[in-house]
């Protein structure tokens, strides 16, 4: 071992000779070797007679072939009764499995041979796609057309999958960014326009099996298939299986997508969502963009970067490094294929910079109307811009799928080297013109997602104030059938049940520690729990034990905020509304309130073989409450209530058992709650007093 690092020392110390040598050579005098070149391939297209087009190009570097497909649909062909089936179509496609191959066995299949399939559908097309070693490739390829053409659609599938787009509808709210987004998107196009709706839960719940079936049916034809195959293979031999496995594809009819037209008028409007869970404002401002197939594309591009090319760009040296007034600046010239894209430059900054920064993009984007660019300035641009597109091209998968891109959008087939072309010939002059001639800085949409309390009056300069309701409507349906009773009976047990739990009569303070179970997709968890109501200053504390540290929600003049590892953050507001609530609702609350609320006796009734007094309060949430007519303490209470994460009302119980007083109230010890008929959690109280403030 020694003789070994005796020879090595000498080893090493002339490698780090050689390399300290080259790292004092000065830049000009370091050799690079040559970089490898990279030969465009050509892609091989030919069609079949039902109306599919292949794209084939050869890769033998590896034992892979790879196939992607795009589909002539798209959500634009959707009703906006029915935003969000296009989506679903496409995850329960994959996730449902084919009518010979269940879901489970399909992807045992898949996961056996280290392969994937994927589907999915987009606003603008669809697309498919498998991943799979070579020596797969014949196995599996007639099960990727059986995927594509006769998917099961099981209504269970067809269900998780609405639950799981449900559950992102009720999480759109949580971050300002996908707020801004599309509530900006909205303002440009229309919120009734294909492009600017929301997918809510009623128009997910609008969505039937049926509906999806005749999507599919409709588009996944010969007619609207382009399939794109790159890989180890010979073209020779890779056309006949794909004409043997795709041949007999139904051809159907070649989808029409209309694109209707954006009725944009320029104007300035200043508008505002207020979340008070922020510090800071995220701006958005900007008007209708383009085209992409505008004879500008290019100056407007160049244009693009000049005000924004990520730290090289105006808006970020200017605004961000040398004014400090923003954590992020950004913009773009929007392009789409179909539709008009959007002109929005962006910035997040402190509430109490929000106007100086608007005021700063606004200047900067005036300034390129006003001011001739250097030509130091635009070649930077321009070489920045050309040496970015190099990673266009950087595999023949790239290559293949550029090329069917612009087959798809009725671009030409040289479209990307007459862009190049097109960036090179772009001059001072004409960076002028396309910004005099497209940017209206004087006729911008604001849009501002920030603290309203901290942002103050500073949005009051830019005119009238439009404020923006970004709650999430919660699904329509047959109203709730009214029941009517004895209003002063119900006043008398209201009555009866407000001295039997608190038989002292009032308190302020009460706190109550429990012990918890409550039931996860995970399974059971044991939570310990420290409420305090403070009935007098209209507040509710609860500091919940996990496993990953205590969390006090805190909930106070109808504020709400939640605390963990030093951490705060405000309360989402239909969060906060939820456990307002279930504050509202709680019998301690009822008791200390019955002079102001609106009960009414229903009648008595039966549950669980109990004789009860049934009860019936309403609130903003009414609610049902049974009392047990011998002690006048509630039995159980019972709400209709929606449910953020399932999209729609639940039915919840929560039971109340072994009632006991200490300092004059009376508490139940044992609560359990119930949620669509399942238990959802259980509590045991382990000890409640009255405190003093």
């Amino acid at each position: 071992m020694k003789r070994f690092i005796q020879t090595l020392i000498p080893l090493v110390l002339l490698v780090s000779g050689s390399q300290l040598a080259e790292a004092q050579k000065s830049w000009d005098e370091i050799e690079y070797p040559e970089i490898n070149n990279f030969e465009k391939p050509d892609v091989e297209i030919f069609d079949l007679d039902n109306g599919i087009r292949f794209y084939l190009v050869e890769d033998h570097e590896l034992p892979l072939i790879n196939i992607r497909s795009i589909i002539r649909t798209g959500g634009v062909l959707v009703p906006n009764e029915k935003a969000g089936m296009a989506g679903l179509t496409g995850t329960v496609m994959r996730s449902g499995g084919t009518e010979d191959i269940p879901a489970d066995e399909l992807n045992e299949m898949l996961e056996d041979r280290a392969a994937s399939m994927e589907t999915g559908i987009g606003f603008t097309s669809g697309s498919a796609s498998m991943n799979v070693l070579k020596e797969d490739f014949s196995e599996l390829l007639p099960v990727f057309k059986d995927l594509l053409l006769n998917p099961a659609f099981p209504e269970e599938k067809i269900d998780l999958a609405k639950t799981q787009r449900k559950s992102t509808i009720s999480r759109r709210n949580d971050n300002q960014g996908p707020i801004a987004n599309r509530e900006f998107r909205r303002l440009i196009y229309g919120p009734e326009s294909v492009y600017g709706r929301n997918t809510e839960y009623e128009t997910v719940d609008n969505v039937t099996r049926e509906d999806i079936i005749e999507f599919h049916r409709q588009s996944f034809t010969g007619n609207n298939l382009m399939i794109g195959v790159v890989g180890d293979f010979h073209s020779d031999d890779m056309k006949d299986l794909l004409e043997e496995v795709f041949g007999e594809f139904p051809p159907g009819e070649r989808t029409h997508l209309e694109f209707p037209e954006v009725g944009y008028e320029f104007e300035q409007g200043m508008n505002f969502v207020d979340k008070r869970d922020v510090n800071q404002s995220y701006v958005l401002l900007g008007h209708i963009g383009g085209m992409r197939d505008n004879p500008d594309y290019a100056k407007l591009q160049v244009m693009n970067r000049i005000l924004s090319d990520g730290f090289s760009g105006r808006l970020m040296r200017i605004v961000r490094s040398q004014m400090g007034l923003a954590y992020a600046v950004f913009g773009s010239y929007g392009s789409h294929n179909f539709y008009p894209g959007t002109f929005t430059a962006g910035v997040m900054t402190q509430s109490s910079t929000t106007a100086e920064a608007i005021d700063a993009i606004i200047q900067q984007i005036r300034r390129l109307q006003e001011e001739p660019v250097s030509e130091e300035e635009l070649q930077q641009t321009k070489d920045r811009f050309l040496n970015s597109l190099v990673f266009e091209y950087d595999s023949r998968a790239s290559v293949l799928n550029e090329r069917m891109n612009y087959d798809y959008a009725g671009l030409p087939p040289d479209t990307f080297d007459r862009l190049v072309e097109e960036i090179r010939a772009v001059t001072i002059e004409d960076v002028q013109q396309v910004a005099r001639e497209y940017l209206r800085p004087d006729d911008v949409q604001i849009l501002v997602v920030g603290n309203g309390e901290e942002i103050g009056d500073q949005l009051e300069k830019y005119g009238e104030v439009n404020e923006i309701d970004i709650t999430i409507p919660e699904p329509g349906g047959d109203e709730e059938e009214e029941m009517t009773g004895d209003a002063d009976l119900g006043r008398e047990w209201l009555v009866k049940m407000a001295n039997a739990v608190l038989p002292e009569g009032e308190v302020e303070v009460i706190t109550i520690e429990s012990e918890n179970v409550v039931n996860t997709p995970q399974g059971e968890m044991e939570l310990g729990s420290h409420d305090t109501l403070d009935f007098e200053e209209n507040a509710f504390i609860s500091e919940i034990s996990t496993p990953m540290g205590t969390i006090v929600s805190e909930i106070r003049d109808g504020e709400g905020v939640m605390k963990m590892g030093g951490q705060e953050q405000a309360m989402q507001p239909q969060q906060l509304q939820q456990a307002l609530n279930e504050y509202r609702r709680h019998y301690i609350n009822l008791a200390l309130n019955f002079e102001t609320l609106n009960v009414e006796f229903i009648g008595e009734t039966e549950k669980n073989g109990v004789d009860l007094v049934e009860l019936r309060i309403r609130m903003d949430e009414p609610f049902t409450i049974y009392l047990d007519p011998g002690t006048a303490l509630p039995y159980m209470l019972e709400a209709n209530r929606f449910n953020l994460q399932m999209g729609e009302r639940v039915t919840t119980e929560s039971y109340y058992e072994d009632w006991q007083v200490a300092d004059g109230v009376n508490v139940a010890y044992r609560v359990k709650t119930l949620m669509a008929g399942e238990e959802q959690s259980s509590a045991t109280v382990v000890d409640h007093g009255v405190a003093q403030r």
